[in-house]
């Protein structure tokens, strides 16, 4: 079957004794003609419908063709996305497109206004040198906290005076709002990592945490509207992402394995594997997304950078379908460099303070080396001069003894290896509250490992070491005990894993964390005390604070 042939479309417009009748008539058959007897019936179908040809005596061709480029050019104006609007110098508008018209009834109003302002009476400078060729753009808001952009150009005669004032105007408020909320997450994540040293000096890092806590809540409050995060560091050794901050997740999210990998590991493992942004429109169609909010039913993970390195991962989790779009995303991402920067500088903190105490040692017998070492130079040298002097040379090395007891003394105080202050005066008093209690105590460092069993076995303890994290858990899974003493900053295991695993096999066991001087790279503490954690003994501690809090686990638990 052939196909059906297209004749091309006429329009006619025929007066009685039109010239072009005769020619439209041998079109017959060959064309589909319209014909229509007015000049206003022939630019209505004109605006109507679209014609190949049309025909017309010479006298009306030019007001027609004039008719239809109007009547194309109001269609444009009339169907673009901008309001556009004619304005005369007395402010009175004397046409307006539909988009103009569904704007806020007031911005008409100041449109009018501004056009009147600029344009209706020229200043002294104007006169000389005319400015009518010049457009000017204005900002104005409008109805609900609506932003406009509007250009206002003259319309002007031939004489170069202005008639009238056309005006296009843009709905600009959401660039604007979404610019004023980036500004706002902006100042919100430099208030964030303002956690200076003045400000955290006499806080232990559980404290730190905490404070970098409440200061995100709020600003995930107030400025995304989302109250549930969580917040993964990567740990680079291990290749697993670990949770150090949280608000309401449930304590089945803190309990997976997850490791930076794109496939396996949930949500959070692709983002700190690929370093991609990833929205979770549904969460019941997602076979990445593992369950973090109880209720969760979309999400938000964006990764932690810093210097161009993932560090962890940023969670938000909402009980809306779809509640994420690429605004939220991008907002995400911007808080979430500041959290990596302020997380960062916590950890600068702390390991700063135990660095510095670290120098200690160094820097202090630096500064008395000399006078010291005078003290021991002069010495020997009374003791030559004195010889067969026995009582005075007895005396002269009883003072080099005291000097290098002094050297050692400040060594020791100030080294952050020492765990225990006063240890070697303990009694040996068996204490009731601790009599026949069975403890474990895990740290890599022997001396702590002995002097903390040592006090403890003088107090009636039953006590066992590990040298290490994998160790202990081994231990915990042979025998039952009563309280566990451990680092938090140990091989094989760190210390909310053992914390984990003594609880996983006895719910009723009692937990104190040691640190050196607030170092807690793991976050161990801030995870542990949000489960039950007993005590935190902050090295060098004294042996009445570890005694007082032993007795309170033990008798806690009692």
């Amino acid at each position: 079957m052939g196909s059906k042939v297209s004749h091309p479309k006429i329009l006619h417009l025929s007066k009685p004794g039109s010239s072009g009748d005769a020619f439209v008539s041998s079109l017959s058959g060959q064309a589909e003609v319209v014909v229509v007897d007015s000049f206003d019936a022939a630019v209505a179908a004109l605006r109507d419908g679209s014609y190949d040809m049309v025909v017309s005596d010479s006298s009306d061709f030019l007001a027609l063709e004039r008719a239809t480029v109007n009547q194309q050019a109001t269609l444009i104006l009339e169907t673009i996305g901008q309001g556009v609007c004619i304005v005369e110098l007395s402010g009175r508008p004397v046409w307006v497109n539909p988009p103009m018209r569904g704007y806020p009834d007031d911005l008409m109003a100041q449109v009018c206004d501004v056009c009147v302002r600029t344009f209706g009476k020229p200043t002294e400078q104007e006169k000389e040198e005319p400015a009518h060729g010049r457009a000017r753009r204005f900002s104005l808001t409008a109805g609900d906290e609506q932003y406009f952009e509007v250009t206002i150009t003259p319309v002007v005669n031939n004489s170069g005076a202005v008639m009238q004032v056309a005006a296009v105007v843009w709905d600009v408020t959401h660039s604007r709002r979404l610019q004023k909320k980036v500004d706002a997450i902006d100042l919100a994540g430099r208030q964030l990592v303002r956690l200076d040293v003045e400000t955290t000096a006499g806080m232990d890092a559980e404290e730190r945490i905490q404070l970098l806590e409440q200061k995100m809540l709020r600003y995930m409050h107030d400025l995304l509207e989302y109250d549930n995060f969580a917040v993964l560091l990567l740990d680079k050794k291990m290749n697993r992402l670990e949770m150090v901050l949280q608000h309401g997740m449930t304590e089945g999210s803190r309990h997976f394995d997850i490791f930076a990998s794109p496939e396996n590991n949930g949500i959070s493992g692709y983002v700190a594997s690929t370093g991609r942004s990833y929205i979770c429109h549904d969460t019941s169609k997602d076979s990445r997304y593992l369950p973090g909010l109880e209720s969760a039913r979309s999400s938000l993970t964006v990764p932690l950078r810093l210097h161009d390195k993932i560090i962890g991962v940023f969670n938000i989790e909402s009980e809306r379908l779809a509640a994420f779009n690429e605004d939220d995303r991008q907002y995400a991402e911007i808080l979430a460099r500041s959290v990596a920067i302020a997380l960062n500088f916590l950890d600068l903190l702390i390991t700063e303070r135990y660095k510095s105490t670290g120098r200690l040692a160094d820097d202090v017998s630096g500064e008395i080396a000399g006078p010291l070492n005078d003290i021991i130079t002069e010495a020997s040298t009374l003791k030559e001069e004195y010889i067969g002097h026995d009582d005075l040379r007895h005396r002269l090395n009883a003072i080099c003894d005291s000097v290098a007891e002094i050297k050692q003394v400040i060594k020791d105080v100030a080294t952050p290896r020492g765990g225990l202050l006063g240890r070697r005066d303990v009694p040996a008093e068996r204490d009731p509250v601790l009599d026949g209690r069975r403890v474990l105590v895990a740290d890599d460092e022997e001396i702590i490992r002995e002097t903390v069993g040592g006090v403890l076995r003088k107090a009636g303890c039953e006590v066992e070491a590990a040298a290490d994290g994998g160790q202990a858990i081994m231990m915990l899974q042979q025998r039952p005990y009563d309280l566990l003493v451990a680092d938090i900053k140990m091989p094989v295991k760190n210390g909310y894993e053992v914390f984990a695993a003594a609880r996983d096999a006895y719910p009723d066991i009692s937990v104190i964390l040691m640190t050196g001087f607030g170092y807690d790279p793991n976050h161990s503490i801030v995870r542990a005390s949000k489960e039950g954690l007993n005590a935190v003994l902050f090295k060098p501690f004294k042996v009445d604070q570890l005694l007082s809090e032993v007795r309170a686990a033990l008798q806690a638990k009692s």
